[in-house]
């Protein structure tokens, strides 16, 4: 018996008895693999996954080679030189899991492990860069005054409840539009938390809460009775009067934040930069942070305020010291 698991000797003797398996018992494997897919992973992964197979098919038809797996690995490693300077290094990696993914739903070894690959991607990213594009940032106080703008019809008043969630919670757009009524959690000193069911970092949906300030509480409960909604429904919802009370897509928290704050560059995910700059501006520690957001690793918070950090940097403060006292160091040298 098998004390220790490898993953690549299992795979290399998986392959090794499906050579062996006859194509209908092949068949049904690839078919219980596609069922157990579609349970295991998130519907938006399956949408991209399906959608990178389908380009890359479009590609392979331009350039008259066969999409059917198993791919040559220097086809693939012409489709990454192809998407070189086009997409971001991170975008091509997620392209290439999901071929390889395509390759292990049909338990074929997969291309992208090839030498040949990788050094095509190392190369992309030594030509274009690794940089990622990283969403503006959109601090606490442009937020409210955004908010304070807002008249009280219906749809400022949902408005209103939308802006507070989003720079209180520094919640992602997907988990904004999942809060239901009772996911609002009231404190005594008037603030309230936010149930997070899941998220992206918590697929299995153990749960976890963010924070929501005493004023965003208000701007939420108020939207709640005006709507006169109920524990099980939705939190957030179109504005319409009578329309249906159905979650609202995440794209639109986008559009609400450029129509509010009048920035055309703003995304839903800006709010959740923003709080970490604004974190990092006021000395708060990174395991603070990461506590705020969710994250389970510092990685991400780490490079959304690498801006402000260098601003916090031993250099910046050097140079603010000789700024301030340069006239008195120059009177000493006197």
């Amino acid at each position: 018996m098998k004390l220790i698991f490898d993953r690549d000797t299992e795979r290399a003797e998986m392959l090794t008895s499906l050579a062996n398996t006859t194509p209908t018992r092949r068949e049904e494997l690839i078919e219980e693999y596609r069922r157990r897919s579609e349970a295991a992973f998130a519907p938006e992964t399956l949408r991209n996954y399906k959608m990178v197979v389908r380009l890359f098919g479009d590609w392979c038809e331009k350039n008259g080679y066969s999409p059917e797996p198993p791919i040559d690995p220097r086809v693939l490693a012409s489709w990454v030189d192809d998407m070189g300077g086009r997409l971001a290094a991170n975008s091509i990696e997620t392209r290439l899991w999901a071929i390889a993914e395509l390759h292990r739903s049909n338990f074929l070894p997969s291309p992208t492990r090839h030498r040949m690959v990788d050094l095509a991607l190392k190369g992309v990213k030594r030509k274009y860069g690794a940089h990622t594009n990283q969403a503006p940032p959109l601090g606490k106080k442009e937020v409210i005054l955004a908010i304070d703008r807002l008249g009280k019809t219906r749809q400022n008043i949902r408005d209103k409840a939308v802006l507070w969630v989003a720079t209180d919670s520094w919640c992602r757009a997907s988990e904004i539009v999942a809060f239901k009524v009772k996911d609002l959690i009231r404190q005594d000193d008037d603030s309230s938390l936010l149930f997070v069911r899941r998220s992206k970092t918590d697929t299995y949906g153990q749960g976890d809460y963010a924070f929501l300030s005493g004023r965003g509480t208000k701007a939420v409960l108020d939207w709640i009775e005006l709507a006169k909604l109920q524990p099980t429904e939705p939190l957030l919802t179109k504005s319409q009067q009578g329309a249906k009370r159905v979650a609202m897509s995440p794209s639109t928290i986008s559009r609400i934040m450029k129509r509010c704050t009048g920035r055309k560059d703003v995304s839903a995910h800006s709010t959740r930069v923003g709080g970490v700059h604004d974190a990092f501006r006021i000395g708060c520690d990174l395991s603070s942070i990461m506590v705020a957001g969710r994250w389970t690793s510092p990685e991400m918070p780490a490079r959304y305020g690498r801006r402000i950090r260098a601003s916090q940097s031993a250099a910046a403060e050097v140079s603010r010291a000789y700024e301030q006292g340069g006239q008195h160091q120059s009177e000493e040298s006197r």
